[in-house]
Parts: C-alpha cells; structure tokens; sequence
C-alpha cells in the first residue's frame, strides 16, 4: 500500500512527491511495524544465471566502449547473458525450485506464484503461469507484476500483504529477466548495464523474523526516462516500429540517476522509521543494482558508509528485478548476512517507480 510521507497530508488526486521524512513523536497505529504474529518472511531463496559470462572486454569488440570506460561509469565488470532460445521462465524455474527446496516445501504448498518480470516469455499468458506448470504448483494462483526493475519489492510486499491477511500461506516471488533480448547492443548507454538471470524467494508466515514495514511509490510523470516504446496496445510490433528501433529500450541516463538519488534515500527512511527503528539499526541495505555510481551517491547522501550497502552490479550487472535476490543470496553465501539482521531492500524503475521494506532476517 502506497504511503504518504510521514507527517504530511495526502491529498486526493495529489501527485506523491518524495520530500524529506520530518520526525513524529508517535507514529500512528497504521504506521508502527507489524507485530511478529502476523509477519510474513523470506523461508527460503534460490538463482539461477546463464552460463554465458560476457565481459567488458567482449563488450568493447561490438560497441564503441573499452573496459575502463565501463569501470569508470557503471562498476561493472562481468554480466551473464542468456542463449537465444532462453526466456524468462527457463530462468524462474531453476531459482524457483531452488527456493523451494531451501524452504523445505514442496511446489504444492504454494498458495500464489508472482512472477516479477519487464521480460515476460510473452505478453499472455502470464509468465507466472509457465513456471506454476513446470514447477508443478497445481494449487497456486499465478500472476506477473511489472514495476520495471522496482517488481521485485513490489512483489515481496503484495505476496506479504497475502500472507499477513490469510489470503495465502506461502508465495513464491521469483524476478526473472532477460534483459539482452530488447537492448540496443550498438547503443553504449544501455548495452554496457544489463545481465540476465533470476532469484526467487519463498515467503511465509513467521513468529520471529520477517517484514517490518514497507513503502511503495511512482512518478507517472517520469515514465519516458526508461521505457520500451513498441510492443504494446500504443505501439504494436510492425516492420515501421522495428525499423525505427523502437522494440529496443531506451533510457536517459542521467536525468535516472538524477531522479534515484532523490527518492530512494527518502524510500530507505520512510521504511525504517514506519518499523520503529533508526538507521543505525539496519545492519544492510540491498538495493537495486542499477549502477554502482548510483548507489554510491545515495550513501553519500545518505551520510551511510558504503560498505553497508550490498553490492554485487560488477559481476551481474543490470538485472532488473533478478537483481536484489541476487545480491541476498550472495550475501548469505559469503556470510555477510545473518539471522537477526535487519535488513532493508530498496529499488527503483521505469515507470518511474519505487518501493522499499524493512526486515528481520530470519525464518
């Protein structure tokens, strides 16, 4: 559920503008963090990556680009990139059976399948649904949510407002994206960021870990930053359109990076503080991995060490909403991350869009 910022009164039909959190005494009862009861936690996490790595290296014998300008920009170094016959689905799959098997359930305890995706196998039926056939989750409910690279948090909130309410026990969340299929490769501003994979997690009721709180936001009015023009009921696929290069993402660089260093500093303190805590609580942010320069600006912002923030962009790359699981699951795997650990996951995306949660690591 979309919040105002805290201490301000929303108007009906006002456009939501992130603005500096001020500090209330007391935080309404809507606004306090969730009691344990009713919390709902990450149970179980798994990803899957293409075997192809593509280097910058690689990159710079088919774009005017050279590894130190990649460095330089991006912090990338390598990305995964998925075979012709790939789609986003064969990548959900591995990573939602791996999530499963990590939580110990099987694909018929699932109430709910959200596929978080900007690279659906095809506009209908739901990529969702793919992966609920080939996974075998014959009970669960099967829907894909698109917020650009913001699907991810989007779909852990609404798959924990599902368990906190009744509607279902465990989701599965899984951000799968195959982003090398709609890039320009001639155009540098965007073939240089993107990686292809997926990360999925399972969620379900918990009575010591889970999510504190969480915010979620857009700015309609920036949709033509980042967008892919052709392909919908504006602009469908036609030799004119693809002609024109416009079935190939585009996006304004800075004017992304301008806009992300504004709303998610605002994002991470509307969550921390709608669950009671202080940022010196937070043991780690997760953020998207759009451009490690980003995420430097919004620590710098932020005045937080940026050894805080999680970041794995010079391996991975871009991958949309596949990028915040990635980066958990690297993180638990080197040891950073532990039970207990407060934790807040944060992304933005066309759309323009943004979300954010805080949490309590741990089943």
């Amino acid at each position: 559920m979309a919040a105002a910022p805290v201490g301000r009164k929303e108007t009906r039909g006002a456009r939501r503008t992130p603005l500096t959190v001020r500090q209330p005494t007391t935080l309404p009862a809507s606004q306090q963090a969730r009691p344990a009861a009713t919390r709902a936690a990450i149970l179980g996490l798994g990803v899957h990556v293409p075997a192809r790595v593509l280097t910058n290296d690689d990159l710079a014998k088919i774009v005017d680009t050279s590894d130190e300008w990649i460095v330089e920009r991006t912090g990338i170094r390598t990305r995964r990139i998925a075979e012709p016959d790939q789609a986003a689905s064969d990548l959900a799959v591995p990573a939602s059976s791996a999530a499963l098997r990590d939580a110990g359930l099987s694909a018929s305890d699932l109430d709910l399948i959200i596929c978080a995706t900007t690279t659906p196998d095809m506009i209908f039926p739901a990529t969702a649904c793919l992966v609920q056939d080939r996974i075998g989750a014959a009970k669960a409910g099967a829907i894909d949510l698109l917020a650009a690279c913001s699907s991810f948090v989007y779909g852990v909130i609404t798959a924990a407002q599902m368990i906190e309410s009744g509607v279902a026990q465990h989701v599965l969340v899984v951000g799968a994206e195959v982003l090398s299929k709609l890039v320009d490769w001639k155009d540098r501003t965007t073939a240089v960021l993107i990686g292809d994979g997926a990360g999925a997690a399972v969620l379900g009721p918990s009575q010591n870990s889970g999510i504190l709180s969480s915010v979620v936001g857009a700015d309609g009015s920036a949709g033509d930053l980042l967008k892919l023009p052709a392909g919908g009921s504006r602009i469908p696929i036609t030799a004119e359109a693809i002609q024109q290069g416009l079935h190939r993402a585009r996006m304004d660089g800075q004017a992304v990076f301008k806009l992300a260093v504004r709303v998610v500093p605002d994002a991470i303190r509307q969550t921390v503080q709608k669950a009671g805590l202080t940022l010196d609580d937070i043991d780690w942010i997760v953020p998207h991995q759009a451009n490690q320069r980003i995420l430097e600006a919004v620590a710098r912002a932020m005045d937080l060490p940026f050894g805080r923030f999680i970041c794995t962009i010079d391996r991975y790359g871009n991958t949309s909403a596949a990028s915040i699981p990635l980066s958990i699951w690297e993180a638990l795997r080197d040891g950073r991350i532990k039970d207990g650990d407060h934790l807040v996951l944060v992304a933005f995306g066309g759309g323009f869009t943004w979300a954010a949660c805080t949490l309590i690591w741990g089943r």
